[in-house]
């Protein structure tokens, strides 16, 4: 196995490849690589400095480091977008092709198998197959949705360099199974999708809507029910009825409230 090799990594997904038939197939794989080779060409990066791996319904390139990330974003932005209205809006419903797409960076090796392997390479993995990501394309009229690592937003995003402006990038937490991925996704978070547990988007819930409050907790003493509030100092003979309001339980600063 050759030694990692610090790479820009960029991954393409067909939305639903697999309801399409052979022939559907075989024509969106060419689709897929033709759009490819022309949104890397328009990023000014030549094919001597790019490795692709093929996985079917989408495709990995391992790119030059060197190579400006920014020029492969524009790219992304512009010439993905146009050449998926150009050609869908010809084509018909079963040969309409819809794409997911990350940009990530980092270490990948290359094995004698021609083998990728690199924990870069599968947290980028995750994001493609990330169900904020599935949401977010299913959500929009256009045909692309794209996601970056945390890494390349904050080495080149955050900077709004032209044509890759920082402030429609959301910030997203993809959980998976080596722990939670912060990752940004370009455009609105989709209105439902799984909100980790391990995260947050930096978005509020679609239609302005604020969580509800959380309900105080009830506690049941010897047939009493009690609900809020906090209980101090030292109490006897609660045995019976409700209480509420201005109850205090625990340390209430020496304040005995019976």
């Amino acid at each position: 196995m050759n030694d990692p090799v610090n790479s820009t990594i960029l991954l393409l997904d067909i939305e639903k490849y697999s309801e399409r038939d052979d022939v559907e197939q075989a024509y969106l794989r060419r689709m897929l690589y033709d759009l490819t080779d022309r949104a890397l060409l328009a990023a000014g990066i030549e094919e001597t400095r790019r490795r692709r791996a093929d996985r079917g319904d989408s495709v990995m390139e391992l790119i030059d480091a060197n190579c400006s990330v920014i020029s492969l974003l524009r790219a992304l932005l512009t010439e993905v977008p146009a050449q998926l209205h150009s050609r869908n809006r010809r084509a018909s419903a079963s040969a309409r092709m819809r794409l997911r797409g990350v940009v990530a960076s980092g270490y990948v090796a290359v094995d004698g198998l021609d083998g990728w392997v690199g924990s870069d390479l599968n947290h980028a993995c995750r994001l493609l197959d990330a169900e904020v990501l599935r949401n977010a394309l299913r959500e929009r009229a256009d045909d692309f949705a794209l996601c970056v690592s945390d890494q390349v937003y904050r080495g080149v995003v955050r900077h709004s360099h032209t044509g890759v402006p920082a402030e429609v990038f959301r910030s997203i937490t993809v959980d998976s199974k080596n722990g939670p991925l912060p990752a940004w996704l370009h455009g609105p978070v989709p209105a439902e999708h799984p909100r980790p547990a391990s995260g947050r988007t930096d978005t509020a819930p679609a239609g302005g809507n604020a969580p509800a409050a959380p309900q105080a907790p009830a506690f049941d003493f010897g047939g009493a029910t009690v609900t809020g509030g906090v209980f101090g100092g030292t109490n006897h003979g609660i045995g019976g009825g409700t209480f509420s309001g201005d109850v205090r339980l625990g340390d209430g600063g020496g304040e005995d409230r019976r």
